[in-house]
């Protein structure tokens, strides 16, 4: 059964290879040609250029490189499915990686074959012969699917449903065409049905990330937070894509009293983060907004064991312990600030209002002064001082 207009042959295609090293493109082509395999031959060094030449100019085959700077392999395959000229070209992934750590990725958008580094002539020769000759005879769960994709974008849902019962009676377990019921499902306002097949869709693959994206939206607009923030807790351990919604999520939660939940999220975003001190400077300000003060602090605390000199942070805890009624470690804390930045007002001050809150005039003057003879209008040091 074959739904292409016409069928691939491997000597004639036109093939694009993407990938940021040199070295494999060079590897490629030699291989490529050893098997007289392809006609043309394009290249690119990374998904956006790779883009920019499959929009120009019709491809048979693309392989593309997971790790690539600019736009990865993963990126580029996803704009390659949501592009309606080009989502049926078949695309091979390359990677240095494990297996393991490619399968959450690509589970989210459809990949017709992958190889693993380094790469052998015999396992290129397979791949691209297993691929072509799928794409030239697909099998009818595929034109099921393509068929329920067409009169989806006919506006068509009920008889999309359909032909994805077609599909599945192929292949029940397919989480992404339960995932693609479930989105129709949602399509004709049947909300119960569509929740039943995307929780179907993660208990059959437990690394369909995008089917849990689906669900925890889903539970977040019916205000069923808790399971929406659960999901999240599943769906930051298979992917660093959704970071930043997870900090959306740890704002609500916390204003809803989800403390711990919220928390765990926003130490499985911290832990992951590739940019670390920006991910805990983001989380430590929604938690202090949200009154939230434990987990900044311990934040903070952790910070600082990495650096010792950052004073504005050791300032910033000294801030919350007093907020939380610690004044004897907050006075640790300023006047360690204190004694190694010269000059810190806002530190001197706090100590000073320490001290005059402990009855201790004395000392609470002399630092009044110190604050005075620096900046001799500042209002907050004048106030103090008159309560004495």
């Amino acid at each position: 059964m074959s739904t292409n207009k016409t069928s691939l042959n491997p000597e004639n295609l036109s093939i694009l290879v993407v990938d940021d090293m040199k070295s494999m493109r060079v590897t490629v082509r030699k291989m490529l040609k050893n098997l007289n395999i392809g006609a043309k031959l394009r290249f690119a060094e990374n998904g956006k250029e790779g883009l920019e030449i499959l929009r120009s100019s019709p491809f048979d085959l693309a392989i593309i490189d997971w790790n690539m700077p600019v736009m990865n392999g993963i990126a580029m395959l996803g704009e390659i499915r949501n592009d309606a000229a080009l989502r049926d070209m078949p695309v091979i992934m390359i990677t240095a990686e494990a297996e393991r750590d490619i399968v959450s990725e690509v589970a989210e958008t459809e990949i017709n074959g992958y190889l693993l580094k380094p790469l052998t002539l015999g396992a290129l020769d397979k791949t691209i012969k297993a691929v072509i000759k799928k794409f030239n005879n697909p099998d009818p769960l595929t034109v099921h699917r393509k068929q329920a994709r067409e009169l989806e974008e006919k506006g068509d849902f009920k008889a999309a449903i359909e032909q994805i019962k077609f599909a599945l009676s192929y292949k029940p377990s397919a989480s992404r065409l339960l995932r693609q019921l479930g989105l129709l499902h949602f399509k004709i306002k049947k909300s119960r049905i569509a929740e039943k097949c995307l929780l179907k869709a993660v208990s059959v693959n437990r690394q369909d990330t995008i089917s849990r994206v689906y669900l925890a939206d889903y539970y977040l607009k019916i205000n069923q937070l808790e399971k929406a923030g659960n999901y999240y807790l599943e769906i930051l351990s298979l992917s660093t894509r959704y970071n930043e919604k997870a900090f959306d999520i740890g704002k609500k939660l916390l204003k809803n009293d989800l403390r711990s939940l919220a928390l765990n999220i926003f130490s499985k975003v911290i832990a992951q983060s590739k940019k670390r001190n920006a991910a805990r400077e983001q989380i430590i300000e929604i938690c202090l907004s949200n009154n939230e003060r434990k987990f900044p602090l311990s934040l903070i605390e952790h910070g600082i064991k990495e650096n010792p000199s950052n004073y504005d942070m050791i300032h910033n805890a000294g801030l919350i312990l007093l907020e939380m009624g610690d004044t004897d470690k907050a006075l640790k804390y300023f006047t360690k600030v204190d004694r190694h930045v010269r000059g810190h007002l806002d530190s001197k001050f706090e100590i000073a209002k320490i001290y005059h809150m402990n009855r201790k005039i004395l000392k609470a003057d002399d630092y009044l002064n110190q604050i005075l003879r620096l900046d001799p209008d500042h209002e907050e040091a004048i106030a103090l001082r008159r309560e004495f």
